[in-house]
């Protein structure tokens, strides 16, 4: 195994549950809120504003961390008077790449585009029929039935806002990742198995 798996994910779909059944068969490392642990314990920035400002769009920065030119200390720190948003992405994008130094799973933050260059990213989106997901998320939240599927339609609009907002592609558009999975047609382990058997291919033709 040597490849970095990136899941974007619809809300409900099961997304953070088949990377972290990927993550567990390959024996590699998962993150998805891990991935704001990680970032603030090597920040110093407190791990509570990037659980607030998580996959939530506030300045149109990425871009700027992906072309190399944002501004940094004359030995290459963060710039500490770079406002605190700023910081946080930063910090988080940073995050991203040394984490995929090695093979592991990371789920949604962007990090399909901040590894686009990466040789050995493979990026999915998984997707769901709304029934399926409204199923999902009924069983683990504690919302009332009428509100659930307007609470996955809001979700999914400000992972969308995010993505699209700090990159230059549309969130869930098949031809932005290498592989779109329906979770709801082949199921959770379905899933899983699609996935694992594209890296494996893929990884046995390089």
């Amino acid at each position: 195994m040597k490849s970095v798996i990136t899941i974007g994910r619809e809300f409900g779909s099961g997304g953070r549950e088949i990377g972290r059944l990927i993550a567990d068969k390959y024996g590699i490392p998962f993150y998805d809120k891990e991935l704001l642990e990680e970032s603030a314990k090597h920040s110093g920035i407190c791990e509570d504003l990037f659980v607030s400002n998580d996959e939530s769009c506030s300045n149109s920065f990425l871009y700027s961390l992906v072309m190399g030119t944002y501004p940094t200390t004359a030995d290459g720190r963060i710039n500490p008077e770079m406002p605190l948003n700023h910081r946080i992405f930063l910090a988080q994008f940073e995050t991203i790449k040394r984490l995929s130094q090695s093979p592991c799973v990371i789920v949604g933050r962007c990090a399909d585009y901040v590894l686009q260059d990466h040789k050995n990213m493979v990026s999915v989106f998984v997707t769901g029929d709304m029934v399926e997901k409204k199923r999902r998320i009924g069983e683990r939240y504690d919302i009332e039935k009428l509100k659930i599927e307007d609470f996955i339609k809001k979700t999914d609009k400000r992972r969308a806002n995010y993505y699209e907002y700090y990159t230059d592609k549309k969130w869930g558009a098949a031809k932005n990742y290498d592989l779109c999975v329906n979770s709801s047609k082949v199921g959770i382990d379905g899933a899983v198995s699609t996935i694992c058997a594209y890296v494996e291919l893929k990884e046995n033709k390089t």
